[in-house]
């Protein structure tokens, strides 16, 4: 199996699938897509604690990497995700140097950070796993979504041991008095965007983004991203679902039964 952190220094474009859905079965379907990684979306997904460590064991039997996305900025979820075997976290609204310090803090054992020793399935698997190993295997990806994180985005980025940057284009939009949207782009929610990539790209962070389609995605990597997700496991039940009754619409209706009679 291909580690995350393998996966991340061999310098290619990744595209990661997105799990909402709160099951183990849901991510094991994912995991078997051939995605390069798997995010478990505990912000904004469904997901609790409970069902997150099953989602993790279902997506290592597929051999996929796994990150975890977090509820915010908290050394307890970041810590707990990485103990029950995430293999890297996306941490939401990362607005300073000081707010990205304390990702990477959380996600290093000492001297490094501060992480908890408490590795009950990160070790599994790994021999010799020490202090090192966990240090160097968890891959840190912050995301830069608002107003403030855009202004602070070359002090983040330039924190030592941040290796990617995951753009929240929703967010990033309505931070900035813009509607939601990762399809459609008005110039200045794109400047934005661009803003960010240009910070990644200058302190050798791998710039990653949240995609509402293909198209969009493609758009981004000719730009030079090269980190991916194309909506979720919940999106792709719902949109599939809805095209099979779209297509659907002219059948016929159903012959209605003989009434019976008790004459």
């Amino acid at each position: 199996m291909t580690t995350l952190r393998e996966l991340w220094d061999s310098g290619g474009v990744t595209v990661g699938g997105w799990c909402a859905i709160p099951s183990a079965f849901s991510a094991e379907l994912m995991g078997r897509c051939g995605f390069d990684w798997v995010c478990v979306d505990t912000q904004h997904g469904l997901v609790g604690y409970d069902q997150m460590a099953a989602m993790l064991q279902a997506l290592s039997i597929t051999d996929t990497p796994a990150f975890v996305r977090v509820p915010w900025n908290l050394p307890a979820d970041i810590m707990k995700a990485l103990d029950a075997g995430a293999q890297g976290v996306i941490v939401p609204m990362v607005n300073s140097v000081d707010e990205a310090r304390r990702v990477v803090g959380a996600c290093r054992y000492p001297p490094e950070g501060y992480r908890s020793w408490g590795p009950i399935r990160a070790a599994l698997g790994v021999d010799g796993y020490r202090p090192e190993t966990g240090n160097r295997r968890v891959v840190v990806a912050v995301m830069i979504e608002t107003a403030a994180g855009v202004e602070a985005a070359d002090e983040i980025l330039s924190v030592p041991g941040v290796d990617a940057v995951y753009v929240g284009p929703n967010d990033l939009a309505v931070t900035h008095g813009m509607m939601p949207s990762t399809d459609t782009y008005p110039p200045e929610h794109a400047a934005l965007v661009e803003r960010i990539l240009g910070a990644a790209l200058r302190h050798g962070v791998v710039p990653g983004i949240h995609c509402g389609s293909v198209e969009m995605a493609k758009r981004w990597r000719d730009r030079g991203f090269r980190m991916f997700n194309v909506t979720s496991d919940a999106i792709f039940m719902r949109t599939s679902a809805a095209a099979v009754v779209r297509a659907m619409a002219d059948r016929p209706a159903p012959a209605r039964p003989a009434s019976a009679s008790y004459a």
